[in-house]
């Protein structure tokens, strides 16, 4: 379990303004938040040596990409030891249409989003990479009519 970091005001401003803004300049950041530039890049660099930040990325407009099918897959499997759950966990890494796996206390045992370009590819995504996963005893897929919000 990741340890937790003790954060302070100043800390969870910079967090919010670079959650918006992830190329702010470290000294408009550190206008923003009311400090002067030097403590700021030094909270900064804590943040991100402790992994609170993990790094910074493009947001993608899938559409643009030709992706804007969106379906959630609950998947089901046949054994929940540790070994299996590890081997589905480093196999769903390599699929790429999956943009995020969580596994839940639930019914099943976890809960795919996957983004394809239309219905016609994720069956196949469903079909021949998830369904073969191992231990994968069943699946069964909700497809999403609209995104409202979504944090890339």
């Amino acid at each position: 379990m990741a340890q937790t970091v003790n954060l302070d005001d100043f800390d969870r401003k910079i967090i919010a303004v670079l959650r918006d803004d992830g190329r702010i300049s470290v000294t408009d950041l550190a206008q923003r938040i009311g400090l002067s530039k030097t403590p700021c890049q030094v909270r900064l660099r804590r943040l991100i040596e402790s992994g609170v930040i993990r790094g910074f990325t493009a947001l993608i407009d899938p559409a643009k990409l030709g992706l804007d099918h969106v379906a959630f897959a609950e998947v089901k499997l046949s054994d929940t030891r540790e070994a299996a759950l590890r081997e589905f966990n480093e196999a769903v890494q390599r699929i790429p249409e999956v943009e995020e796996c969580h596994m839940l206390a639930s019914r099943f045992d976890y809960l795919l989003k996957v983004r394809t370009s239309d219905i016609r590819r994720y069956r196949v995504v469903l079909g021949e990479k998830i369904s073969a996963l191992p231990h994968v005893a069943s699946t069964s897929t909700f497809v999403a009519m609209e995104t409202v919000k979504e944090r890339g």
